[in-house]
């Protein structure tokens, strides 16, 4: 790693690195910082410090998905900012087949997020960088948002889940999918990783931002 100019005085950081590595952190448009040889988890380890002194959000861009997920689960465990995946499609320009439902959910939880992102870690591989997203108008104009307290009657939900582009099954297996069997309704959203069974006609959120009814509700891995 080559030499840089002197750190803030009151950073920790200088307190533990040689002078010779010490440097401060882009503060203007075009300015730029080299850090080479970083070799194991030391890139995890500079990301999570520059995430702790810098006062906004840091774009880190992955060579591909792969090294993306390695370095969200190292980074994480240096700090304890948000650090989060907007991960790849993994799917070819003219493939005839849609991106798995859990690439879909994480892409849609990752994407509404990022507008409170206040200060964190994004994670982007170069290939995601290069594609275009949805407008976030857009995203927010057909996201399916709960909020705690409110109530909704089954019909009322139904409508909505229906518009927010949710699909009515049988039996509901993955990401999107719906179904009512009687008083209950078997909910599958995007951006969780469990099945929601809400019971009763009128629901009622919670302050997960996840549904429950007003009576119970189970939840399936």
């Amino acid at each position: 790693m080559p030499p840089y100019v002197e750190a803030y005085p009151n950073e920790n950081l200088t307190t533990v690195m040689p002078e010779q590595y010490r440097y401060t952190l882009p503060v203007k448009a075009g300015e730029q910082r080299l850090l080479g040889e970083l070799t194991g988890a030391a890139c995890a380890t500079l990301v999570a410090e520059i995430a702790e002194r810098h006062a906004g959000p840091v774009v880190l861009i992955a060579p591909d998905m792969q090294n993306a997920l390695r370095l969200h689960d190292e980074i994480s465990q240096f700090t304890d900012q948000m650090v989060m995946n907007l991960a790849d499609w993994e799917t070819l320009p003219y493939d005839s087949f849609s991106p798995h439902q859990d690439i879909i959910s994480s892409r849609l939880s990752t994407l509404y997020q990022l507008p409170t992102m206040q200060r964190g870690v994004l994670i982007v591989p170069v290939n995601t960088l290069m594609q275009r997203v949805c407008p976030h108008s857009f995203l927010h104009g057909h996201a399916l948002v709960m909020k705690k307290g409110q109530r909704l009657s089954r019909d009322a939900l139904r409508t909505q889940l229906d518009s927010a582009g949710y699909r009515h099954v049988d039996q509901v297996m993955e990401h999107g999918e719906y179904a009512t069997r009687g008083a209950l309704l078997d909910l599958f959203r995007w951006g969780v990783s469990c099945l929601i069974v809400l019971i009763s006609l009128m629901m009622k959120s919670t302050a997960c931002g996840c549904l429950t009814s007003t009576a119970s509700a189970r939840w399936r891995k």
